[in-house]
């Protein structure tokens, strides 16, 4: 790749971390970053996901706090609580139009955009970047049954990267991860919450529900 081009990285929050847990490992946040200031110059790296209001302790946010403040462009958006024809209780989040006009007003100024989703919805986005002259590669993976990638926006897509190729130059040392203590039941037992700021020697694991390790 020409170390000239002018590179933006969208990712979709929610979809990257059920991918990343599907392949068993974890984003390191730092690493991803180098990774792509290393394929050319990059204008802006966005991070999406949809938080949940009022709630007392969210183990995203530790995560987006450290994105903040470390070269990513976050956005987000309170979800929204519905109940479905079957009477569930249903958390919507979704955050496509977002990153649809923040990708479409960079346009110009970009050769390649890089977006972190499977998400079949985004093809259009994907085909209209291209008539703008940008190169598009989603990043995903087919190597799960079934693939997290849809097949009409892997198709749409100039390039395809499996994520479980890249895990090894963007994924976090698994010995990072701090072991929990046992309880008397011989069960690791579930963190308490942290509040204040992020050790940033390391890239931020993927915030899990019920635990968010630093």
């Amino acid at each position: 790749m020409s170390g000239q081009q002018r590179i933006a990285l969208f990712i979709d929050g929610a979809n990257l971390y059920a991918t990343t847990k599907t392949l068993g490992f974890d984003i390191d946040y730092k690493r991803l970053l180098k990774e792509f200031q290393g394929r050319g110059s990059l204008v802006r790296a966005f991070y999406y996901t949809a938080l949940v209001e009022d709630q007392e302790y969210s183990s995203i946010r530790p995560l987006i706090d450290w994105l903040d403040y470390n070269g990513y462009r976050v956005v987000t958006k309170p979800t929204k609580e519905f109940v479905d024809s079957a009477g569930r209780r249903k958390v919507k989040g979704n955050m496509d139009i977002e990153l649809a006009i923040d990708a479409l007003e960079l346009s110009p100024y970009i050769d390649h955009m890089v977006l972190f989703s499977g998400d079949g919805d985004f093809r259009s986005l994907v085909e209209a970047m291209q008539r703008r002259g940008v190169r598009v590669s989603v990043v995903s993976t087919v190597t799960t049954q079934p693939p997290m990638v849809a097949d009409e926006l892997r198709r749409q897509a100039d390039e395809f990267l499996d994520l479980s190729q890249l895990a090894s130059r963007i994924g976090r040392d698994p010995s990072d991860r701090p072991q929990r203590p046992m309880n008397e039941n011989g069960e690791r037992q579930r963190p308490q919450p942290r509040s204040g700021a992020l050790e940033s020697r390391y890239g931020i694991r993927q915030p899990q529900d019920d635990e968010f390790d630093i």
